[in-house]
């Protein structure tokens, strides 16, 4: 029989589930000559996979790479992560945000040593019962390191199908997201991992969010409705989300004679549970506001000085901090004092203070000078 010849327009007039048919035999062809060289790839274990697809929700590649390495050479058993110590792990992962992920992860480890005797689950329910795995990170796992053909549905899959189809269905509603992991199911060729790969991987280099999909280098241009309609840029349709809460904050950076930084813990709920952060007020507070606080807090100091101000963007929350940069004359209980050197090694700050960091640590390693005594 003779070869079928795509046109673009050929695909305005086929069903869905026949444009979709298509997918596998051209992504993997397209795959094989443009996969990325990443190092979750080279050696696709179950634990590596599983701790590369932690980093990597809500966080790009290029970011994530470094950290990656880092965390495989601390950590680079289950055992070793089930075992390693908080401040550790949250060392380890700081300026990744979200620590709940790496929360999660360690008792998932936890949980992979108390059940399956250190293995990591070969099955796509038993890793979807861990803490933290959802569908999408379940069926990624299962797929890559284990071959299991289940789909691996992620907003970069969302995106491709809804361009690929010209759809209009809301992709942040769960029944779409079920909807489409039926679909990518129905197709799944053996080689599953790399079909859920390859899709991940179209979404990332080629059909770009934002409305700029590079459509005519996408190996689907041929079956893909919403390039043939020119409705490709437009979609994928999401909910507008609500209005981000927004907080003032004034942060305190305190000094010691020693040359110590000022820390605390933040409560045990909420946002940034349990994490360190700096000493702060609500609100923007004045000169003479931020004198009551230190008052309040058994604080006597030689110097107030007005320091950076900086935004902080949560999914919710968005933090407007201004800051003021203290002498104090000595440190009190209540706070951890740190060195510029334990602020290195030891302490890990949330990325909502990342622009006070570098204050902190040079700040952090000049010790007044004692007086000089006649």
């Amino acid at each position: 029989m003779p070869e079928t010849i795509w046109t673009a327009e050929r695909c305005v007039y086929m069903d869905d589930q026949e444009i979709l048919a298509q997918l596998p035999p051209r992504l993997l062809s397209w795959y094989a000559g443009s996969a990325r060289v990443l190092p979750w790839r080279e050696e696709p274990t179950p634990y590596r996979v599983w701790v590369s697809e932690i980093m990597l929700q809500q966080t790009r590649v290029e970011a994530v790479k470094p950290y990656y390495e880092r965390f495989l050479n601390a950590l680079p058993t289950v055992e070793a992560l089930a075992q390693a110590p908080e401040e550790l792990l949250l060392k380890l992962w700081e300026g990744l945000g979200y620590y709940n992920r790496v929360r999660n992860l360690q008792k998932g480890a936890q949980v992979v040593m108390e059940r399956y005797g250190g293995k990591v689950p070969a099955s796509f329910e038993e890793l979807r019962s861990l803490p933290g795995v959802g569908d999408y990170t379940a069926g990624a796992v299962a797929s890559i390191a284990f071959g299991i053909p289940v789909p691996a549905v992620d907003g970069n899959v969302l995106r491709v199908v809804s361009r690929v189809l010209s759809r209009r269905d809301n992709i942040l509603d769960p029944k779409v997201k079920r909807r489409v992991e039926e679909e990518i199911r129905a197709i799944l060729p053996p080689q599953a991992g790399d079909f859920n790969q390859s899709l991940m991987e179209l979404g990332a280099l080629i059909c770009l969010p934002g409305g700029a999909p590079k459509c005519l280098l996408c190996p689907l241009r041929e079956v893909c409705r919403g390039f043939a309609q020119g409705t490709a840029p437009e979609l994928p349709v999401k909910t507008k989300p609500k209005p981000r809460r927004r907080e003032e904050r004034t942060l305190f950076l305190l000094f010691s004679p020693q040359g110590r930084a000022a820390l605390q813990k933040r409560p045990e709920t909420g946002l940034l549970a349990g994490l360190w952060e700096l000493p702060a007020g609500e609100g923007t507070l004045s000169r003479q506001e931020a004198e009551k606080w230190l008052f309040a807090q058994g604080l006597e100091w030689e110097r107030l000085e007005p320091g950076p101000k900086a935004r902080h963007i949560f999914s919710h929350v968005q933090w407007e901090m201004t800051s003021w940069v203290v002498r104090v004359r000595g440190e009190i209980p209540g706070f951890v004092w740190a060195s510029g050197e334990q602020l290195r090694r030891d302490y890990a700050l949330p990325s909502a203070f990342k622009a006070y960091v570098p204050l902190l640590r040079e700040n952090g390693t000049k010790e007044r000078p004692q007086e000089e005594t006649s």
